[in-house]
């Protein structure tokens, strides 16, 4: 299905988020695009950290009674995750998150980061701006993936300063990615020649409708950039000395997934956090957000019965 709507015309449109403008008819097409638009009030609007331009999104019901930090993966963009923000709100709660550096509506050099700290940054602008807004607490933080991985940092180096004084929620969450020695490898040789490689799009999910509307998805980007690898070969050997948490997360792990190294990863990640949760789901693949209803309600379920 072709885009309804037109990305820099939509950018042009955004007021700041704090602003709460009412949506734009590029905003509305946009929504309707990628199923956002859910039964509750909804913004779309900018915010600047670190030199970017950053597109955010919040979408509030009526009696809200908590709040959801949501983080998206490598790739990604909001508009993929309409599943876990139509749950968020299902059970009350307001969903504020953006779109990272480089990804979606955001500005930035597609898919590229040199170095993992501004999405720290990233994060702590998030906060910032839910204070703004006057969201809701508890705060409970949600990350698939990347967005995992920008949550375990916060945890770790923030400690008791972090304003998360609800639940963290880990899907499918990166420490390393599946062949990362080779991925290293192939880092240290392609540097010098090229700055990027083509992406290859892959199943990462048990829904065969999920691919093929990546693949026409118009905020998808096209390229491995060779600075984000060596942004996370830096960002990994971070985590890894990172001091011990009293943090207890949720983490929800498929064991069909083929993009992260999971059994490493939660290795780490028992090692690092107290007695952390953990989902284990035998046919789930990567992208969690996206995988078929019966898995996302297993794991909605798991989480549902925590937060409440």
């Amino acid at each position: 299905m072709p885009a309804s709507f037109n990305p820099d015309q939509l950018r042009t449109s955004l007021s700041p988020l704090v602003d709460r403008q009412p949506l734009s008819a590029q905003g509305q097409a946009y929504q309707r695009f990628y199923g956002l638009d859910l039964p509750a009030h909804s913004w779309l609007g900018g915010f600047r950290v670190a030199g970017f331009d950053l597109v955010g999104q919040l979408w509030l019901p009526e009696q809200p009674v908590a709040t959801v930090f949501l983080l998206h993966g490598y790739y990604d963009h909001m508009g993929l995750y309409r599943h876990v923000i139509a749950w968020a709100l299902g059970q009350g709660y307001a969903v504020i998150g953006c779109d990272l550096p480089g990804h979606g509506l955001s500005s930035g050099e597609r898919a590229s980061i040199d170095d993992f700290g501004i999405y720290q940054q990233v994060l702590d602008a998030l906060f910032e701006q839910a204070c703004l807004l006057e969201l809701p607490r508890p705060w409970h933080l949600c990350g698939q993936s990347t967005g995992g991985a920008i949550a375990v940092d916060h945890l770790l180096h923030q400690g008791e300063r972090s304003p998360v004084d609800g639940q963290v929620i880990l899907l499918a969450p990166l420490v390393r990615p599946r062949a990362w020695h080779w991925s290293k490898l192939s880092y240290r040789v392609l540097r010098h020649f090229v700055n990027g490689i083509e992406r290859r799009f892959s199943e990462n999910t048990n829904d065969p409708a999920f691919l093929p509307f990546l693949e026409a998805d118009p905020l998808q980007p096209r390229r491995l950039p060779t600075a984000w690898v060596g942004a996370l070969m830096k960002w990994v050997r971070r985590i890894e000395a990172a001091p011990r948490s009293t943090r207890q997360p949720l983490i929800v792990q498929g064991e069909a997934d083929g993009t992260v190294d999971w059994p490493y990863n939660l290795k780490v990640l028992k090692a690092k956090f107290a007695e952390p949760q953990i989902l284990m789901l035998p046919e789930a693949r990567h992208h969690l957000a996206n995988e078929l209803p019966g898995i996302r309600q297993r794991y909605f379920d798991f989480i549902g019965q925590r937060l409440g």
